[in-house]
């Protein structure tokens, strides 16, 4: 295949914000140099997959995010992070749930696609498959911000007195970071990772580490990779939904994304978004809450970065 245009996007989280020019400017440099370390993969030739592995890394070490250093606390103080990757010309994927003391998650999903013979791996199984991989390991305090030791308390004061999980608050921010890649030989893939919902119980998985849910790609369509509460996307499938309507109705990208993201998903309680982006280098970014961390990057232009509607209108 001819050499085409890279395109590289990225996201870090949905949920309600507001605008304050001081806050935001930190998030703007954390997507950028994802954007710039996915772009200079793609830049020399690279595979998408390398690409969008580079971008979420960079998002995991930055404490900004709920994902790698910056995850959340779950209801036993502790964290808990999945992460998912998936190339789009084989369909091959690779998963990790409920990992602990992994430095980069997504790294591991990686090894899990090239080194395990599986799909999904979780838990103490995921840890010790990390360790033979030589991959770099944390202490639990390496994952620590006051910020997320904060939102934690406050989730413990909110919580049903029976003991049940107390919906997410009007001002909830869904901390997921994923990235999307379109490599110069016309090839696809997706990276996802997140520390999940804070205060969750122990052993909960959401739609990142679910193939189809919070992720997926296809060269024949699309890449996908969604952020919000996770349950709704698992229960409708948001990722691969984005590639059916795609494959089997003939839409667009710019149809189907947004179909998915204002219809089932919307229908069902669903809040958050994704971004897609598809074979002919065509992004689509749709969220149903107030804003979305979220930036692209096209081969020879600036990289571009928004949080809120109508920042980004020609992605």
């Amino acid at each position: 295949m001819a050499d085409v245009p890279f395109v590289i996007a990225v996201h870090g989280g949905a949920g309600t914000m507001s605008p304050n020019p001081a806050i935001e400017a930190p998030y703007h440099l954390a997507l950028k140099a994802a954007l710039a370390a996915g772009a200079a993969v793609l830049e020399c030739g690279g595979a998408a997959l390398d690409a969008v592995e580079a971008a979420v890394v960079s998002l995991e070490d930055c404490p900004l995010f709920n994902a790698g250093r910056g995850s959340v606390y779950t209801a036993e103080a502790r964290h808990e992070m999945d992460a998912a990757v998936m190339e789009g010309q084989r369909l091959a994927a690779g998963a990790v749930a409920c990992v602990r003391g992994v430095r980069n998650p997504v790294v591991l999903a990686r090894s899990v696609l090239e080194s395990s013979g599986h799909v999904l791996m979780v838990g103490e199984g995921a840890q010790c498959f990390a360790q033979q991989m030589g991959l770099a390991m944390e202490p639990e305090a390496y994952f620590h911000t006051d910020e997320r030791l904060a939102e934690l308390r406050r989730a413990q004061k909110q919580r049903k007195p029976a003991g049940g999980q107390a919906p997410p608050p009007h001002d909830a921010h869904f901390g997921t970071v994923g990235a999307v890649a379109l490599d110069c030989a016309g090839h696809l893939a997706a990276a996802v990772s997140t520390g999940g919902l804070t205060a969750k119980r122990a052993g909960r998985v959401g739609d990142s580490a679910v193939i189809g849910a919070g992720i997926y790609a296809n060269d024949l369509s699309c890449a996908v990779v969604a952020t919000g509460t996770g349950e709704h996307f698992i229960r409708s499938a948001a990722a691969h939904d984005v590639h059916a309507r795609m494959a089997y109705r003939g839409q667009t990208l710019q149809e189907a994304a947004p179909d998915v993201v204002f219809g089932e998903l919307l229908r069902i309680g669903g809040r958050g978004g994704l971004i897609a982006l598809d074979a002919q280098g065509e992004v689509s970014m749709p969220f149903n809450t107030a804003g979305m961390y979220r930036g692209v990057q096209r081969q020879g232009q600036a990289p571009c970065t928004a949080i809120f509607q109508d920042e980004m209108p020609n992605p």
